[in-house]
């Protein structure tokens, strides 16, 4: 039977089922879990690691080895570089991270657990009295005061926005009101702490002894081993203003609240470029790469209902930045809002004049091509996490399928990406069918990541092809030998059709492409 599935929307997709089929078929599993894993840290299975790797060779090509065209029409010039994960500490005191990376939290000394300010969210009474206060508060992200509403709204059975009750952020209220807050893991009020900061970055020691003098940090982020070899690769890649340099690599942020699955972890990839550009030309930069960027994600195969751009706020840039745009993805734990994806920021001189100013060594650039002028380049960073966007192709390919008499999931990835291209079957084991399957696979895997499986029923072997997001599967039944012909079954559909032989390898480059 011929079942066309159709896109369900990220509010009718559930998360544990997203998770459940992760680990069963090997995408993600919880770091250390024999050991009852490790908060915030996870690891990436064989499909995992084949589909994080998908994702990232195709962002390299479109950043640095095919970039793309320019105002003018022509090639951008991106080079690529791969900078250490611990850097001389002096490098995150000039960025600001050794002073100011940190984080609001509060602890609940009754559940023993710790929160982020920012995420947590207060459903208060419009009286302002000592009687009339209700307060109760719940985890968030920002830009999510009517998610937080809707959550509590269903915890207090209270119907929201009302006139007499409304969400308030809790780092808007005062600190002696706290003793008046229920916790979100507490029935008891006046459990929290107030808030205080907390440094993300993790420590480490350099060397045989561990003393202060030998701390060093993992690397928050990749931008500043970036912002450390600007003058490297300017002086020996013949590259000249406007140009961007890329990188991939891995970051560290100690989150007070890694939650989500694999959206805020405490180790995580980025994929991360900065444009360096002249001060007068970057705001039109920001644009452009305002744009670029959204292309990219939806050449990923993402609905672009589920994708929009959220400009931030006055009080949410960073004190160096001009101006910062988000691209966010509708995810099943925050839809029917949005959370962040990648952001796009224009960081203006700030990082390479502080690099400047601790290290002594001039970041200025000579434009030969403006009079020999001299300026210190400003900076257009679209910054995003590559372990964030296997969450999201995970997302936005789990499709329920209970109509099906196999799998009732799927994962609807876009062939491109999809861990495994093909799937090699002999109908059954005899018949010289295993033979006929075995020469097919070993002549498609020296193109394709291909996978010959020849136990249990087709219908078996199907469902689990569908689970690993695999778009075809190519069975060698009775009548191969007679007309040197397969049987094609498609992913999203379920149909089938018969393909010669000598055609399934022409038929795969064409379905998978670019």
């Amino acid at each position: 039977m011929t079942t066309e599935t159709v896109s369900i929307p990220p509010a009718q997709k559930n998360m544990e089922d997203i998770v459940a089929l992760c680990k069963r078929r090997g995408f993600v599993y919880p770091a250390s879990e024999i050991y009852g894993g490790i908060n915030g840290f996870w690891d990436y299975g064989p499909l995992g690691t084949a589909l994080k790797n998908n994702i990232r060779d195709w962002w390299w090509k479109c950043t640095v080895e095919c970039p793309p065209l320019g105002p003018d029409g022509e090639p951008l010039s991106i080079v690529g570089l791969d900078s250490s994960i611990i850097q001389n500490p002096k490098a995150w005191v000039a960025s600001g991270h050794v002073g100011g990376f940190n984080d609001p939290m509060v602890d609940c000394t009754e559940s023993k657990k710790r929160y982020r300010a920012d995420h947590l969210y207060v459903l208060r009474h419009k009286d302002e009295g000592p009687a009339g206060h209700m307060y109760a508060y719940i985890g968030g992200d920002k830009d999510s005061e009517a998610n937080a509403a809707k959550k509590l709204s269903k915890q207090y059975k209270v119907d929201l926005p009302s006139p007499d009750l409304h969400v308030t952020s809790l780092v808007q209220i005062s600190t002696d009101e706290f003793h008046r807050i229920v916790g979100p893991d507490t029935k008891k009020a006046g459990t929290l702490t107030e808030p205080r900061e907390f440094n993300l970055m993790f420590e480490t020691y350099v060397g045989a002894t561990a003393t202060d003098d030998d701390k060093a940090y993992l690397r928050p982020e990749t931008a500043q081993g970036i912002f450390l070899n600007y003058k490297n690769v300017l002086d020996t890649m013949r590259v000249k203003v406007p140009f961007g340099i890329a990188q991939i690599g891995k970051s560290f942020r100690n989150e007070v609240t890694p939650r989500n699955f694999i959206f805020r972890s405490r180790e995580f990839e980025q994929m991360e470029m900065e444009w360096f550009c002249a001060p007068g030309e970057a705001p039109q930069w920001y644009e452009f790469w305002k744009e670029e960027r959204m292309k990219w994600w939806l050449s990923l195969g993402i609905d672009p209902a589920n994708l929009r751009f959220r400009d931030h706020d006055a009080d949410e840039l960073a004190h160096y930045s001009k101006m910062c745009v988000d691209v966010e993805y509708m995810y099943p734990f925050t839809a029917p809002g949005f959370g962040e994806l990648e952001g796009v920021a224009h960081r203006g001189c700030f990082d390479l004049t502080q690099h400047q100013e601790h290290s002594g060594q001039k970041m200025e650039y000579v434009d030969q091509a403006r009079n020999n002028d001299r300026y210190v380049p400003n900076v257009i960073e679209p910054a995003s996490g590559l372990t964030r966007a296997v969450i999201v192709m995970l997302c936005e390919a789990y499709t329920p399928t209970p109509e099906r008499s196999g799998a009732k999931e799927m994962l609807k990835l876009k062939p491109k990406f999809a861990p495994i291209k093909a799937g090699i079957f002999p109908l059954v084991n005899k018949e010289g069918m295993p033979g006929i399957a075995q020469e097919l696979y070993m002549d498609l895997r020296q193109k394709f990541t291909c996978q010959y499986d020849a136990k249990q029923s087709i219908g078996k072997r199907y469902a689990r092809m569908d689970e690993a997001g695999t778009p075809f599967c190519f069975t060698v039944d009775g009548d191969t030998a007679t007309d040197q012909a397969v049987t094609v079954r498609d992913r999203d559909t379920a149909q089938q059709h018969r393909l010669a032989l000598d055609q399934v390898e022409t038929f795969l480059e064409q379905m998978i492409g670019e």
